[in-house]
């Protein structure tokens, strides 16, 4: 029997236990993070806030991208705190799907955001699933590094789509979390 941790959009979840972490995204990124050697891993679920319709670049160094940064920041911090060391982290990335219909494309602007946070961090998914329409449910088991995704293909309801819309709502009104220095 396993211990299943369920993770909403602005959560993360860190565990060395042998546990399964599960989350539900739409246009939102998870990324699954682990020390092998450590086992220590965990997951986060996050978006960032949409800015109006900026060009790519002035998107890129605005406020938003603070969001992406925080939320993958404190995860690696955390994983680090028990015991893991960066050189080891295994990545894995998915989400980012085309699912809020009128709005300007924040799944894709979500995946432009982890790839190029990795890469300027020198870190490399291992595996990734990113883009398309569809929304995905994704268990993660940081002990082996398994991951196990679904793509929802026929939505019965609305709840993914008004998770992430209440939880846009929610970042258009908190202030970015400029006060933390992230390093």
């Amino acid at each position: 029997e396993m211990i299943a941790e369920k993770i909403l959009p602005g959560d993360f979840y860190v565990t060395r236990h042998d546990e399964m972490i599960v989350t539900v995204l739409g246009s939102c990124v998870s990324a699954c993070i682990r020390d092998e050697d450590a086992r220590i891993g965990g997951m986060n679920h996050f978006m960032l806030p949409t800015e109006g319709e900026l060009d790519k670049d002035a998107w890129a160094r605005s406020d938003a991208a603070r969001y992406g940064n925080y939320a993958m920041e404190r995860m690696i911090n955390e994983i680090l705190k028990l015991g893991g060391q960066r050189d080891r982290l295994e990545i894995k990335v998915f989400g980012g799907g085309r699912v809020l219909a009128g709005l300007s494309d924040v799944g894709a602007r979500n995946i432009e955001f982890v790839l190029e946070y990795l890469q300027e961090e020198g870190l490399s998914p291992a595996a990734q699933d990113l883009g398309d329409v569809f929304p995905r449910k994704v268990y993660y088991y940081p002990q082996s590094g398994r991951v196990r995704m679904k793509k929802i293909r026929e939505v019965k309801n609305a709840t993914i789509v008004l998770r992430e819309q209440e939880y846009m709502d929610v970042l258009k009104k908190k202030p970015i979390a400029g006060a933390v220095e992230l390093f």
